[in-house]
């Protein structure tokens, strides 16, 4: 893949976004029916009911992409300028699949506080706020106080991917006729994904052997190093306290999931998993381990994050049709039920699920809209 050829792209193009009017401004009457005089008119009418924002303004199709640029692809902490490519594609992405106006709002500062104060004034404007690329643990105390402010708040590397990651497993599961209260799943990666993906698998499909481990290994109550949310995650994974490395925890597993660092596993640590295993390695641009070597290990079913193998799993599939929902449903919050809706929308999309197609493309148009449904159905 020619990179080289994005960077002419961007430069060409100024980036990846332009404002379009919705209304022809040609005649003095056109400027009066946009502007002024009679935009008062709709002013006044908003100033009696805010409730009309959302049918007379772009509040009604309108998502901020906001992001403080700490954590961002496998990049990093690279700052709010250097996000604005990748939030700006994030809105592209929003618009190509599911007609959802997105803009990119990259800030300078890098305070919980200051982001939810931000997020709350700029709330007026927009019909959700889809928060991106905010680094562990500060985004979960970021996405909780932000609830409250009568639109959908969404942590999407949390609960899009979790929501990805579960459709995938639900096919998977089913082709291999796998029972799910006789599988042990390992889940590499604790920090938004792996914690997100822990806790929707667990409460919503009722997983009872889940280990998770960091970069130090097995997330355990042996351990004293654990910050809050990972101390919670013990309430109801690692039932039996097993402690020790990664390829300790990957002994007679069933299922790996990966949002972690390319590079972990190897095949000899797939050969330690039980018969058809799955193994979803998640980490970009590199995987924990390529799919290939995967498959050389024994694995069953193997997903990543990557276009260039089968099983991409990607929050493209969901993001755009949670949205799409969300607004056309007038949703103020994302619940548990609409997540868990979403991915079983997602996986029942597969009709014919196989090794090699638990999920649809991620450039599939019909997705965005059976996710919508989903979500609307709910209200």
């Amino acid at each position: 893949m020619n990179c080289k050829r994005s960077i002419e792209l961007h430069k060409q193009f100024g980036g990846k976004l332009e404002i379009k009017s919705k209304f022809e401004i040609k005649t003095r009457e056109d400027l009066s029916m946009a502007y002024t005089p009679c935009v008062a008119e709709i002013s006044s009418a908003i100033a009696k009911d805010k409730n009309l924002a959302k049918e007379y303004t772009i509040k009604k199709n309108t998502v901020a992409v906001v992001s403080d640029g700490s954590a961002v692809l496998g990049l990093g902490n690279i700052g709010a300028e250097a996000a604005i490519p990748v939030m700006e594609g994030k809105a592209i992405l929003f618009k190509e699949l599911a007609n959802v106006d997105a803009f990119p709002i990259c800030l300078t500062t890098q305070d919980p506080d200051e982001i939810i104060s931000i997020v709350k004034n700029i709330a007026p404007v927009f019909g959700g706020i889809n928060l991106e690329d905010i680094s562990a643990p500060k985004c979960f105390y970021v996405e909780e106080k932000l609830q409250d402010i009568g639109i959908p708040v969404m942590h999407d590397d949390q609960h899009g991917t979790a929501i990805v990651v579960t459709a995938a497993l639900i096919n998977a599961l089913k082709i291999l006729k796998k029972d799910i209260n006789k599988t042990k799943v390992v889940i590499v990666g604790a920090g938004a994904a792996g914690i997100a993906i822990t806790k929707m698998i667990a409460k919503e499909l009722c997983f009872q052997d889940i280990i998770v481990c960091d970069s130090k290994g097995i997330i355990s109550k042996d351990r004293t190093n654990l910050n809050q949310m990972k101390k919670r995650l013990l309430s109801f994974t690692n039932k039996n306290n097993r402690s020790g490395s990664i390829e300790e925890a990957l002994v007679d597993s069933d299922v790996f999931i990966g949002v972690s660092t390319g590079g972990i596993l190897n095949i000899e640590m797939v050969k330690k998993m039980n018969k058809d295993s799955i193994v979803f390695a998640m980490a970009n641009p590199i995987p924990e381990i390529m799919p290939d070597d995967a498959k050389k290990g024994g694995a069953a079913i193997v997903g990543s994050g990557r276009s260039d193998f089968p099983n991409q799993i990607n929050n493209v599939l969901a993001f755009p049709g949670i949205f799409r929902g969300l607004l056309d449903g007038n949703i103020t919050k994302v619940t548990s039920g609409i997540k868990i809706n979403a991915a079983k929308a997602l996986a029942d999309y597969v009709k014919n699920p196989t090794v090699e197609n638990i999920l649809p493309g991620p450039l599939d148009r019909g997705v965005a809209k059976v996710i919508a449904q989903s979500i609307t159905r709910l209200k």
